[in-house]
């Protein structure tokens, strides 16, 4: 029975996202229960792509994400994949009407990431941040609008705003790995041998026009996905707070995280003012 194998394919991309993310674990059970299995299937797409750039490095990157492409592309052409995250996908693809161009794109910056640039331009930068973050923000938009064309339209531009908000601020909190263990400096103009206080404040500048934007967005959502953003937008801010609060050394020393203990705080906090209107 082919509903067992789908439900399945729902269940994997669940445990994916609960075993790699808990702020976005959390955030999705806020959501409303009829999209669950959507973001998580978002989400297992976009991690399983994520993985190949990032970590199979004794294998063979471009020639996995080439097969993981061309596997995507038929999972939604025949509208089913042997591969449960796949098939996941291409069915929330294909009943909410993604486009193509969005998984595309996204998947272009995970092969900018198989070979990166010494340095980024800006344009290399904001193209990155398109395909790596904005584009996924339009997927999850996508169903939060159940296939409401216009209100995507109205939301579009202050999703991509978040999605860009969030990218830049993993940046800054994994800029000690990347640099040091890939090899990759995100930021455009940027030597990380000179990277100070003065750098790190531009950067955090930028971000918060960012974060603005978003945010007015999500006062926009359907109820149905309101609360689950603003759940991830709470942790996000409060994740950049901790890192405007130290000096430039210190984040090229370690990454900066959010013990589970105050996400958990973070979460009621955000129910109170969820609960009385006062977002």
């Amino acid at each position: 029975m082919k509903q067992l194998f789908d439900n399945l394919s729902y269940r994997t991309c669940s445990a994916i996202t609960r075993s790699y993310s808990t702020s976005f674990s959390l955030g999705i059970l806020f959501l409303d229960r009829s999209i669950h299995k959507h973001i998580y299937a978002i989400y297992g797409f976009v991690r399983f792509a994520d993985e190949i750039v990032d970590t199979f490095h004794d294998y063979d990157k471009k020639e996995l994400l080439l097969d993981f492409k061309a596997q995507t592309h038929k999972a939604i052409k025949d509208g089913i994949s042997l591969n449960p995250v796949l098939n996941a996908f291409q069915h929330t693809v294909n009943e909410f009407k993604i486009d193509t161009e969005l998984i595309d794109t996204f998947l272009h910056s995970m092969e900018m990431d198989i070979n990166p640039y010494e340095a980024y331009t800006q344009q290399q930068y904001e193209k990155y941040i398109l395909g790596s973050a904005e584009v996924v923000g339009l997927m999850c938009l996508k169903v939060f609008c159940f296939g409401n064309q216009d209100q995507y339209e109205a939301l579009k531009f202050e999703a991509m705003k978040l999605g860009s908000a969030f990218q830049k601020i993993n940046f800054l909190r994994d800029l000690k790995a990347d640099y040091y263990q890939l090899g990759r400096v995100y930021f455009p103009g940027v030597d990380m041998t000179e990277f100070t206080d003065t750098v790190k404040v531009k950067i955090e500048k930028d971000i918060e026009v960012d974060f603005r934007t978003g945010y007015e967005g999500i006062l926009k959502l359907p109820r149905n996905s309101r609360f689950g953003v603003y759940v991830a937008y709470v942790y996000y801010y409060s994740l950049f707070q901790k890192i405007k609060a130290l000096p430039a050394d210190a984040i090229l020393n370690k990454r900066v995280r959010i013990a589970n203990s105050s996400k958990y705080g973070l979460l009621v906090s955000s129910y109170v003012k969820h609960s009385f209107n006062l977002l």
